[in-house]
């Protein structure tokens, strides 16, 4: 629930910054390298967890296909809804 309370939040205020191109590519800035913070972390605790370094060779394999697939797919519907509501210069049809 707080997670979308957040997200009810940031489109908000997001709607309420629309006209400030400035604020909205710092926050996609910020965004995008609060990602690349998420993924580290959680590559941290997932090296940390000694149970998972013992079954990487046993489960290495599958989770590497599992992995690809998901962001294969991930990268491949967006860019259908991509092109689906957005012109080239991102702007909405």
């Amino acid at each position: 629930m707080r997670i979308l309370l957040f997200l009810a939040a940031g489109m908000f205020v997001g709607y309420l910054l629309r006209s400030r191109k400035n604020v909205l590519a710092t926050a996609r800035t910020a965004a995008t390298w609060s990602l690349y913070l998420l993924i580290l972390f959680l590559g941290i605790s997932v090296g940390a967890n000694p149970a998972v370094v013992r079954g990487l060779g046993r489960l290495g394999i599958q989770a590497l296909i599992l992995s690809a697939g998901g962001i294969l797919g991930s990268v491949l519907v967006a860019r259908l809804v991509s092109r689906a509501g957005f012109d080239r210069a991102g702007h909405e049809e």
